[in-house]
């Protein structure tokens, strides 16, 4: 008999004086465990990590992205894509046309409370203020805001407006900024978690800030044309300084736009933010989307559409009502990029690309509303 013929012949497979226990052993522990592979997780959908490359995804020299701009390109394609799709899911008409309706509860007060500001001051500049504010609308538009708040700047009771109509309007804005606040929590897939007494008066804080904001860009616009002027005077370049000032004063009013916009963004949702930053991919969107929509809607009104034949004397309350929905829209697209970059961010750093929520909340939901 040969010896491989032996029963008891180690095979090629099988090391000579080796006990089969220990044999057995060291197979095992060759072989991944099924519970290895599943604490993985699941596989990234940009490859493997690689965080010393400085060209992969997740390199960046062993660090996370710290803005959009380190993205990789098929990155931003990711983005795009995903915010098409999130546009429909998250049913952002619908959430504009909320916050149309709390809009329109809270506009004219505010533009009554400006234009009493402007009555306590001595000024009767309330035609250019509220043109300044919205220069961009269809006519229709400025016709009927103007026409309501001349009304009552005329009524000889600027003072009262000013301190009754402060209080109405800092109440229906706050109105406007929790719709706010819910949308783009329904955006970032999160639920509110921060309790009344941190909403309340993030809500009037909030409200305050817009205020300030828009007025305070308003009254500059409209009060700096008087000193464009006397500096024009005083260097001899007469009207030159005006016409200078008057095309300047646009990029002004965008500015004070987008930083606002930039303060929504960062404290409406319940999302711990990474930094506070003043120009955001999202608040760039939203405020040329606006100006376009805004610009195009109004040439579409004048010259293509038919609104005073299909609603009479209300034609002008729809175009408001329509180019205020197109506004809002533009707002919620804007944040819509934003959270898109947020999950992206997330994805580059290995999180799995279907995770929801994807973002972490500054206080998290209650235990009750969570799912099991």
């Amino acid at each position: 008999m040969r010896p491989d013929d032996r029963p008891d012949a180690p095979t090629s497979s099988t090391a000579p004086g080796r006990p089969a226990a220990e044999r057995d052993g060291r197979a095992r522990r060759a072989s991944p465990r099924p519970e290895a592979q599943q604490e993985q997780g699941p596989q990234d959908p940009h490859g493997p990590q690689d965080p010393q490359d400085p060209h992969s995804p997740h390199g960046h020299g062993g660090r996370a992205p710290e803005g959009p701009g380190e993205l990789p390109r098929r990155a931003w394609w990711s983005v795009l894509r995903r915010t098409v799709i999130e546009f429909k899911d998250d049913r952002v008409p619908d959430l504009a046309a909320a916050l149309t309706y709390y809009g329109v509860l809270s506009i004219f007060p505010a533009l009554i409370v400006l234009v009493s500001v402007f009555g306590l001051l001595g000024r009767n500049d309330t035609a250019a203020v509220v043109g300044n504010l919205v220069v961009l609308a269809p006519s229709e538009v400025r016709a009927l805001i103007v026409q309501g708040v001349t009304a009552v700047s005329g009524s000889g009771r600027a003072g009262l407006f000013a301190v009754v109509g402060l209080l109405v309007a800092l109440w229906s804005a706050s109105g406007y900024l929790a719709a706010f606040i819910r949308a783009v929590n329904a955006i970032y897939d999160i639920e509110e978690g921060r309790p009344f007494w941190k909403l309340t008066p993030l809500r009037l804080g909030l409200t305050v800030l817009a205020t300030v904001l828009l007025a305070a860009g308003a009254i500059a616009v409209t009060l700096t044309g008087d000193l464009a002027r006397l500096a024009g005077d005083a260097l001899g370049v007469g009207d030159a300084a005006v016409t200078a000032w008057d095309i300047a004063k646009w990029p002004v009013l965008a500015l004070v736009a987008a930083g606002l916009i930039m303060v929504l963004y960062w404290a409406a949702p319940n999302v711990r933010q990474p930094g506070v930053r003043w120009l955001t991919p999202g608040g760039v969107v939203a405020v040329l989307l606006w100006v376009i929509v805004s610009g195009g809607f109004a040439l579409y009104v004048t010259h293509f559409a038919s609104y005073d034949k299909t609603y009479g004397t209300l034609a002008a309350v729809v175009v408001f009502l329509v180019w205020l929905w197109l506004s809002n829209m533009a707002l919620l697209l804007g944040a819509e990029v934003d959270a898109e970059l947020m999950r992206e961010r997330g994805i580059v750093q290995g999180a799995p690309a279907g995770r929801e929520p994807y973002a972490v909340p500054r206080d998290p939901p209650k235990a009750d509303n969570l799912p099991e």
